[in-house]
Protein backbone atom coordinates (compact mmCIF):
# COMPACT_ATOMS: atom_id res chain seq x y z
CA UNK A 1 0.00 0.00 0.00
CA UNK A 2 2.97 2.29 0.53
CA UNK A 3 3.30 2.79 -3.24
CA UNK A 4 0.21 1.24 -4.84
CA UNK A 5 -2.25 3.65 -3.21
CA UNK A 6 -0.58 6.56 -5.01
CA UNK A 7 -0.46 4.85 -8.42
CA UNK A 8 -4.00 5.93 -9.49
CA UNK A 9 -3.22 9.51 -8.45
CA UNK A 10 -0.04 9.55 -10.53
CA UNK A 11 -1.74 7.90 -13.54
CA UNK A 12 -4.53 10.48 -13.39
CA UNK A 13 -2.04 13.34 -13.37
CA UNK A 14 -0.04 11.83 -16.24
CA UNK A 15 -3.09 11.22 -18.44
CA UNK A 16 -4.52 14.67 -17.75
CA UNK A 17 -1.32 16.13 -19.19
CA UNK A 18 -0.59 13.67 -22.01
CA UNK A 19 -4.03 12.58 -23.27
CA UNK A 20 -5.58 15.82 -24.63
CA UNK A 21 -2.96 16.55 -27.28
CA UNK A 22 -3.02 13.18 -29.14
CA UNK A 23 -6.81 12.99 -28.71
CA UNK A 24 -7.20 16.10 -30.85
CA UNK A 25 -5.25 14.40 -33.66
CA UNK A 26 -6.95 11.02 -33.60
CA UNK A 27 -10.08 10.04 -35.47
CA UNK A 28 -12.69 11.90 -33.42
CA UNK A 29 -15.13 9.10 -32.69
CA UNK A 30 -12.65 6.69 -31.05
CA UNK A 31 -10.96 9.69 -29.43
CA UNK A 32 -14.23 10.70 -27.77
CA UNK A 33 -14.78 7.19 -26.42
CA UNK A 34 -11.17 7.00 -25.24
CA UNK A 35 -11.45 10.31 -23.39
CA UNK A 36 -14.73 9.27 -21.78
CA UNK A 37 -13.30 5.94 -20.60
CA UNK A 38 -10.18 7.70 -19.35
CA UNK A 39 -12.23 10.19 -17.37
CA UNK A 40 -14.40 7.48 -15.80
CA UNK A 41 -11.59 5.06 -14.89
CA UNK A 42 -9.25 7.70 -13.53
CA UNK A 43 -12.06 9.22 -11.47
CA UNK A 44 -12.77 5.83 -9.90
CA UNK A 45 -9.06 5.36 -9.24
CA UNK A 46 -8.69 8.90 -7.88
CA UNK A 47 -11.63 8.68 -5.48
CA UNK A 48 -10.73 5.13 -4.46
CA UNK A 49 -7.16 6.10 -3.56
CA UNK A 50 -8.34 9.16 -1.63
CA UNK A 51 -10.88 7.02 0.21
CA UNK A 52 -8.19 4.50 1.21
CA UNK A 53 -5.89 7.31 2.37
CA UNK A 54 -8.71 8.88 4.37
CA UNK A 55 -9.64 5.52 5.89
CA UNK A 56 -6.15 5.01 7.28
CA UNK A 57 -6.64 8.17 9.35
CA UNK A 58 -10.30 7.64 10.30
CA UNK A 59 -9.61 4.05 11.37
CA UNK A 60 -7.26 5.32 14.09
CA UNK A 61 -10.03 7.24 15.86
CA UNK A 62 -10.72 5.29 19.09
CA UNK A 63 -14.50 5.30 18.65
CA UNK A 64 -14.19 3.99 15.09
CA UNK A 65 -11.68 1.35 16.19
CA UNK A 66 -14.00 0.22 18.98
CA UNK A 67 -16.87 -0.14 16.51
CA UNK A 68 -14.70 -2.04 14.05
CA UNK A 69 -13.06 -4.14 16.81
CA UNK A 70 -9.48 -3.59 15.72
CA UNK A 71 -6.32 -2.55 17.52
CA UNK A 72 -5.32 1.08 16.99
CA UNK A 73 -1.73 0.30 18.03
CA UNK A 74 -1.36 -2.46 15.43
CA UNK A 75 -3.05 -0.34 12.79
CA UNK A 76 -0.62 2.52 13.41
CA UNK A 77 2.34 0.13 13.36
CA UNK A 78 1.34 -1.38 10.00
CA UNK A 79 -0.02 1.80 8.42
CA UNK A 80 2.52 3.21 5.89
CA UNK A 81 0.53 6.44 5.41
CA UNK A 82 1.34 9.49 7.52
CA UNK A 83 -1.63 10.91 9.39
CA UNK A 84 -1.20 14.30 7.68
CA UNK A 85 -1.49 12.65 4.26
CA UNK A 86 -4.60 10.82 5.40
CA UNK A 87 -6.20 14.07 6.58
CA UNK A 88 -5.36 15.84 3.32
CA UNK A 89 -6.79 12.92 1.37
CA UNK A 90 -10.02 13.09 3.38
CA UNK A 91 -10.37 16.83 2.79
CA UNK A 92 -9.74 16.52 -0.96
CA UNK A 93 -12.25 13.66 -1.14
CA UNK A 94 -14.91 15.68 0.68
CA UNK A 95 -14.29 18.66 -1.57
CA UNK A 96 -14.61 16.44 -4.65
CA UNK A 97 -17.88 14.89 -3.44
CA UNK A 98 -19.33 18.34 -2.71
CA UNK A 99 -18.24 19.63 -6.11
CA UNK A 100 -19.75 16.55 -7.78
CA UNK A 101 -23.08 17.16 -6.07
CA UNK A 102 -23.16 20.78 -7.25
CA UNK A 103 -22.14 19.82 -10.79
CA UNK A 104 -24.79 17.08 -10.89
CA UNK A 105 -27.47 19.59 -9.88
CA UNK A 106 -26.32 22.04 -12.55
CA UNK A 107 -26.24 19.32 -15.20
CA UNK A 108 -29.72 18.11 -14.23
CA UNK A 109 -31.04 21.66 -14.49
CA UNK A 110 -29.40 22.02 -17.91
CA UNK A 111 -31.00 18.80 -19.20
CA UNK A 112 -34.41 19.83 -17.84
CA UNK A 113 -34.00 23.22 -19.51
CA UNK A 114 -33.17 21.51 -22.80
CA UNK A 115 -36.30 19.35 -22.57
CA UNK A 116 -38.46 22.39 -21.83
CA UNK A 117 -36.93 24.25 -24.76
CA UNK A 118 -37.55 21.25 -27.04
CA UNK A 119 -41.22 21.40 -26.13
CA UNK A 120 -41.34 25.19 -26.43
CA UNK A 121 -39.75 25.72 -29.83
CA UNK A 122 -42.25 25.94 -32.72
CA UNK A 123 -43.15 22.95 -34.86
CA UNK A 124 -43.25 19.21 -34.24
CA UNK A 125 -40.42 18.07 -36.50
CA UNK A 126 -36.72 17.69 -35.82
CA UNK A 127 -35.88 21.12 -37.25
CA UNK A 128 -37.13 24.32 -35.66
CA UNK A 129 -36.47 27.62 -37.42
CA UNK A 130 -36.79 30.59 -35.09
CA UNK A 131 -37.46 34.12 -36.31
CA UNK A 132 -34.28 35.76 -35.01
CA UNK A 133 -31.77 37.96 -36.80
CA UNK A 134 -28.83 36.72 -34.70
CA UNK A 135 -27.07 33.76 -36.42
CA UNK A 136 -27.66 30.71 -34.21
CA UNK A 137 -27.62 26.97 -34.74
CA UNK A 138 -27.46 24.30 -32.05
CA UNK A 139 -28.82 20.92 -31.00
CA UNK A 140 -31.15 20.50 -28.02
CA UNK A 141 -30.86 17.00 -26.52
CA UNK A 142 -34.11 15.35 -25.62
CA UNK A 143 -36.46 12.53 -26.52
CA UNK A 144 -36.42 13.24 -29.37
CA UNK A 145 -33.90 16.05 -29.72
CA UNK A 146 -34.42 19.19 -31.77
CA UNK A 147 -32.22 21.25 -34.08
CA UNK A 148 -32.71 24.98 -33.61
CA UNK A 149 -31.59 27.33 -36.39
CA UNK A 150 -32.30 31.03 -36.67
CA UNK A 151 -33.31 32.75 -39.89
CA UNK A 152 -30.25 34.94 -39.47
CA UNK A 153 -28.02 31.87 -39.68
CA UNK A 154 -29.83 30.48 -42.72
CA UNK A 155 -29.38 33.78 -44.56
CA UNK A 156 -25.60 33.54 -44.02
CA UNK A 157 -25.25 30.17 -45.78
CA UNK A 158 -25.96 28.79 -49.22
CA UNK A 159 -27.92 25.58 -49.83
CA UNK A 160 -24.92 23.23 -49.56
CA UNK A 161 -23.69 24.90 -46.40
CA UNK A 162 -27.15 24.69 -44.84
CA UNK A 163 -27.22 20.97 -45.54
CA UNK A 164 -23.79 20.63 -43.93
CA UNK A 165 -24.90 22.62 -40.88
CA UNK A 166 -27.98 20.45 -40.36
CA UNK A 167 -25.93 17.26 -40.83
CA UNK A 168 -23.50 18.52 -38.19
CA UNK A 169 -26.27 19.11 -35.65
CA UNK A 170 -27.94 15.77 -36.47
CA UNK A 171 -24.62 14.07 -35.74
CA UNK A 172 -24.66 15.60 -32.24
CA UNK A 173 -28.13 14.22 -31.60
CA UNK A 174 -27.51 10.82 -33.20
CA UNK A 175 -24.26 10.32 -31.29
CA UNK A 176 -25.87 11.49 -28.00
CA UNK A 177 -22.95 13.80 -27.48
CA UNK A 178 -24.58 15.47 -24.49
CA UNK A 179 -23.94 12.25 -22.52
CA UNK A 180 -20.22 12.52 -23.25
CA UNK A 181 -20.28 16.12 -22.07
CA UNK A 182 -22.06 15.06 -18.89
CA UNK A 183 -19.37 12.48 -18.13
CA UNK A 184 -16.57 14.99 -18.63
CA UNK A 185 -18.24 17.72 -16.61
CA UNK A 186 -19.00 15.46 -13.65
CA UNK A 187 -15.58 13.81 -13.58
CA UNK A 188 -13.86 17.20 -13.85
CA UNK A 189 -15.96 18.35 -10.89
CA UNK A 190 -14.65 15.46 -8.80
CA UNK A 191 -11.07 15.98 -9.96
CA UNK A 192 -10.06 19.37 -11.41
CA UNK A 193 -7.00 17.73 -12.99
CA UNK A 194 -9.37 16.26 -15.57
CA UNK A 195 -10.49 19.63 -16.92
CA UNK A 196 -8.03 19.44 -19.86
CA UNK A 197 -9.72 16.16 -20.83
CA UNK A 198 -13.11 17.88 -20.73
CA UNK A 199 -11.83 20.73 -22.93
CA UNK A 200 -10.30 18.29 -25.41
CA UNK A 201 -13.53 16.27 -25.32
CA UNK A 202 -15.60 19.29 -26.37
CA UNK A 203 -13.32 19.84 -29.37
CA UNK A 204 -13.40 16.14 -30.29
CA UNK A 205 -17.21 16.10 -30.27
CA UNK A 206 -17.30 19.01 -32.71
CA UNK A 207 -14.76 17.22 -34.92
CA UNK A 208 -16.88 14.06 -34.73
CA UNK A 209 -19.92 15.99 -35.95
CA UNK A 210 -17.80 17.67 -38.66
CA UNK A 211 -16.64 14.30 -40.00
CA UNK A 212 -20.20 12.93 -39.96
CA UNK A 213 -21.40 16.02 -41.86
CA UNK A 214 -18.58 15.67 -44.40
CA UNK A 215 -19.51 12.04 -45.01
CA UNK A 216 -23.16 13.03 -45.43
CA UNK A 217 -22.70 15.89 -47.92
CA UNK A 218 -19.74 14.23 -49.64
CA UNK A 219 -17.47 17.28 -49.44
CA UNK A 220 -15.08 18.21 -46.65
CA UNK A 221 -14.57 21.65 -48.21
CA UNK A 222 -18.29 22.47 -48.04
CA UNK A 223 -18.40 21.59 -44.34
CA UNK A 224 -15.26 23.65 -43.70
CA UNK A 225 -16.85 26.59 -45.46
CA UNK A 226 -20.07 26.21 -43.52
CA UNK A 227 -18.24 26.02 -40.17
CA UNK A 228 -16.15 29.07 -41.00
CA UNK A 229 -19.03 31.22 -42.22
CA UNK A 230 -21.28 30.23 -39.33
CA UNK A 231 -18.56 31.05 -36.82
CA UNK A 232 -17.83 34.42 -38.40
CA UNK A 233 -21.50 35.32 -38.47
CA UNK A 234 -22.11 34.21 -34.87
CA UNK A 235 -18.98 35.91 -33.50
CA UNK A 236 -20.45 39.33 -34.20
CA UNK A 237 -23.47 38.60 -31.97
CA UNK A 238 -22.23 36.36 -29.15
CA UNK A 239 -18.95 35.60 -27.37
CA UNK A 240 -19.85 32.10 -26.16
CA UNK A 241 -21.76 29.71 -28.46
CA UNK A 242 -24.24 27.22 -26.96
CA UNK A 243 -23.17 23.67 -26.26
CA UNK A 244 -23.34 21.31 -29.27
CA UNK A 245 -23.31 24.24 -31.69
CA UNK A 246 -21.73 24.27 -35.13
CA UNK A 247 -19.74 27.32 -34.02
CA UNK A 248 -18.35 25.57 -30.93
CA UNK A 249 -14.80 24.39 -30.33
CA UNK A 250 -11.62 25.81 -31.84
CA UNK A 251 -12.99 26.80 -35.23
CA UNK A 252 -9.64 27.46 -37.03
CA UNK A 253 -8.36 24.01 -36.04
CA UNK A 254 -11.62 22.40 -37.13
CA UNK A 255 -11.51 24.11 -40.52
CA UNK A 256 -7.87 23.13 -40.96
CA UNK A 257 -8.72 19.49 -40.16
CA UNK A 258 -11.59 19.51 -42.66
CA UNK A 259 -9.36 20.86 -45.41
CA UNK A 260 -6.93 18.00 -44.76
CA UNK A 261 -7.57 14.29 -45.49
CA UNK A 262 -9.60 12.34 -42.88
CA UNK A 263 -7.48 11.43 -39.84
CA UNK A 264 -6.17 7.86 -39.87
CA UNK A 265 -7.15 5.38 -37.17
CA UNK A 266 -4.17 5.06 -34.84
CA UNK A 267 -4.16 2.32 -32.23
CA UNK A 268 -0.86 3.06 -30.49
CA UNK A 269 -2.00 6.11 -28.45
CA UNK A 270 -5.21 4.35 -27.42
CA UNK A 271 -3.29 1.19 -26.50
CA UNK A 272 -0.85 3.26 -24.43
CA UNK A 273 -3.73 4.93 -22.61
CA UNK A 274 -5.41 1.57 -22.01
CA UNK A 275 -2.16 0.27 -20.49
CA UNK A 276 -1.99 3.21 -18.10
CA UNK A 277 -5.63 2.70 -17.12
CA UNK A 278 -4.87 -0.96 -16.43
CA UNK A 279 -1.99 0.10 -14.18
CA UNK A 280 -4.38 2.49 -12.43
CA UNK A 281 -6.91 -0.28 -11.74
CA UNK A 282 -4.20 -2.72 -10.66
CA UNK A 283 -2.74 -0.17 -8.25
CA UNK A 284 -6.13 0.52 -6.69
CA UNK A 285 -6.92 -3.20 -6.36
CA UNK A 286 -3.54 -3.88 -4.73
CA UNK A 287 -3.94 -0.96 -2.32
CA UNK A 288 -7.44 -2.14 -1.36
CA UNK A 289 -6.12 -5.66 -0.75
CA UNK A 290 -3.29 -4.34 1.44
CA UNK A 291 -5.73 -2.17 3.38
CA UNK A 292 -8.01 -5.14 3.97
CA UNK A 293 -5.08 -7.22 5.23
CA UNK A 294 -3.96 -4.39 7.51
CA UNK A 295 -7.42 -4.13 9.08
CA UNK A 296 -7.70 -7.90 9.41
CA UNK A 297 -4.36 -8.03 11.23
CA UNK A 298 -5.50 -5.26 13.57
CA UNK A 299 -8.78 -7.09 14.28
CA UNK A 300 -6.92 -10.34 14.94
CA UNK A 301 -4.56 -8.60 17.35
CA UNK A 302 -7.49 -7.00 19.18
CA UNK A 303 -9.25 -10.34 19.41
CA UNK A 304 -6.18 -12.07 20.83
CA UNK A 305 -5.50 -9.24 23.30
CA UNK A 306 -9.05 -9.21 24.66
CA UNK A 307 -9.13 -13.01 24.90
CA UNK A 308 -5.86 -12.95 26.84
CA UNK A 309 -7.19 -10.30 29.23
CA UNK A 310 -10.32 -12.30 30.04
CA UNK A 311 -8.41 -15.57 30.29
CA UNK A 312 -10.19 -18.48 31.82
CA UNK A 313 -12.92 -16.33 33.35
CA UNK A 314 -14.77 -16.07 30.06
CA UNK A 315 -13.14 -18.66 27.78
CA UNK A 316 -15.81 -18.66 25.07
CA UNK A 317 -16.51 -14.97 24.64
CA UNK A 318 -14.04 -14.37 21.80
CA UNK A 319 -13.63 -17.93 20.61
CA UNK A 320 -15.85 -17.34 17.57
CA UNK A 321 -13.94 -14.20 16.64
CA UNK A 322 -10.56 -15.92 16.86
CA UNK A 323 -11.85 -18.89 14.86
CA UNK A 324 -12.97 -16.44 12.18
CA UNK A 325 -9.49 -14.92 11.90
CA UNK A 326 -7.80 -18.30 11.88
CA UNK A 327 -10.09 -19.35 9.03
CA UNK A 328 -9.12 -16.14 7.20
CA UNK A 329 -5.45 -17.00 7.61
CA UNK A 330 -5.96 -20.49 6.15
CA UNK A 331 -7.78 -19.04 3.13
CA UNK A 332 -4.75 -16.82 2.43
Amino acid sequence: MLISVYVPLVVTAVLSVLAPRPARRLAPRPAAWALACTALVTTVGWTGSLALLAFTGIAQIPEVAAEGRWSVAVLRAENPVHLTVAVVGALVLLAGVASLALAAVRQLRHLLWARRECARVPGDGELAVIDAAAPQAFALPGAPGRIVVSRGMLRCLDDEEREALLAHERAHLRGRHHLFQTVWRLTAAVNPLLRPLADAGGFVLERWADEEAAAHVGSRRVVARAVGRAALAASAHTSSPPALAVTGGAVPQRVRALLAPPPPRRTLPIAGGALLLTVCCAGLANAASDSDKMVDDAQRAQCVAMAAQLGAAHPGDFDGCCRHHRAGERRR
